[in-house]
């Protein structure tokens, strides 16, 4: 009787040593890179100093913009031009200025930025939404991680915590993650330390109507599994889910795939990666944006974008070159200002891609 109680304890022991153990790789994991549940509260920052927003809303200078985490036309190694991982304080905030300068120019109302850092080591730990909110007119926002991780080991990049956010010179409420499907083809490794994508939607709280609901994302870039059209299915069902219940909706974002219908899908002269980083075959998705031109208004009309292509590319690899590709969008269920839709091709120097601005205008 002894003996087999002793062989209790001790299996009792040792399953507790496993089950601490267990729990103990479970803590470290999760502060190591952050999980993300399926849906959690956004992040929300405010300017420190204020600016009287419009008095009136009856139309929103609306504006999307991939910022490249302050990181200029710097040549990074997921570029194949370069291998740059960080930066310096002086170069981040350099291209912060130009950011924040292009910004209060076009004096957009709400803004979705993709790609933009908060205390990164590659963009030597300033806290970018802050920094915009205090060298802008706009007054709050909401940040969504996409990516953060205590210390990544690869390409000396250290703590990383990179992600979406959406500006308003109008108070936000509501903010939300929604987390979006992660890419399977990878190693269990890669996996482990690789961005988690989301979708970010609040609502904008307008003077004298109904909350404008805001939806922003940034889909994958690197797939050959279709990740990034079952994420484009979720985003698509949280859109029409919103329509139905009769939100007045904002969409934007970096879609990673072209326009329907666009004439050139591969074969990109300044693709210079040829192994992790290729991002240059549309050829298989040129149906993907159809459900979302079909059930939203876009910024900029098919019709005219496939009259004049080159008028409205915004996106290059290469910083010495022009741009080449459409990858940024703006939908609505309400109207766009007929002709406002506009990408703004000057702005090559600041990043890889272009801002767009359109004007919505409410349905009465």
């Amino acid at each position: 009787m002894k003996k087999v109680l002793k062989r209790t304890l001790l299996g009792f022991t040792v399953l507790l040593g496993l089950l601490g153990i267990a729990l103990a790789v479970i803590a470290f994991t999760h502060v190591l890179v952050y999980q993300f549940p399926p849906e959690e509260a956004a992040l929300s920052f405010h300017a420190r100093v204020q600016h009287p927003a419009p008095a009136a809303a009856d139309s929103l200078r609306v504006m999307d913009w991939n910022i490249k985490f302050g990181g200029g036309r710097l040549d990074f190694f997921f570029d194949c031009y370069g291998d740059r991982d960080v930066m310096t304080e002086a170069e981040v905030t350099r291209h912060l200025q130009g950011i924040a300068a292009l910004i209060d120019s076009l004096d957009p109302d709400i803004l979705l930025v993709q790609e933009i850092d908060l205390e990164s080591k590659r963009a030597a730990y300033i806290h970018q939404v802050q920094w915009l909110l205090d060298h802008t007119r706009l007054n709050h926002a909401v940040y969504a991680s996409q990516w953060q991780v205590r210390w990544l080991p690869s390409h000396n990049l250290g703590r990383m915590n990179s992600g979406i956010a959406i500006f308003s010179k109008y108070p936000l409420q509501n903010a939300m993650r929604f987390r979006l499907t992660q890419m399977m083809e990878q190693s269990a490794l890669t996996r482990f330390f690789y961005l988690r994508r989301c979708i970010l939607q609040t609502e904008v709280v307008l003077p004298g109507r109904q909350p404008l609901t805001v939806l922003n994302t940034h889909l994958e870039a690197y797939d050959h599994d279709q990740t990034k059209k079952r994420q484009l299915d979720l985003l698509i069902a949280r859109a029409q889910d919103l329509h139905r219940e009769g939100k007045a909706l904002l969409l934007g974002g970096d879609l990673n795939t072209l326009p329907p219908g666009a004439r050139k899908k591969q074969g990109f002269d300044d693709s210079m990666c040829k192994e992790e980083f290729v991002a240059d075959d549309y050829s298989q998705e040129n149906d993907y944006l159809k459900p979302l031109y079909k059930m939203l208004a876009p910024v900029i009309p098919l019709s005219d974008y496939l009259a004049d292509e080159g008028r409205y590319w915004g996106h290059s690899v290469n910083g010495k070159g022009w741009w080449n590709r459409t990858l940024d969008y703006l939908f609505t269920n309400q109207n766009w200002q007929a002709g406002s839709g506009q990408v703004h091709q000057q702005t090559y120097p600041l990043s890889d891609h272009a801002p767009l601005t359109g004007i919505l205008l409410f349905r009465n």
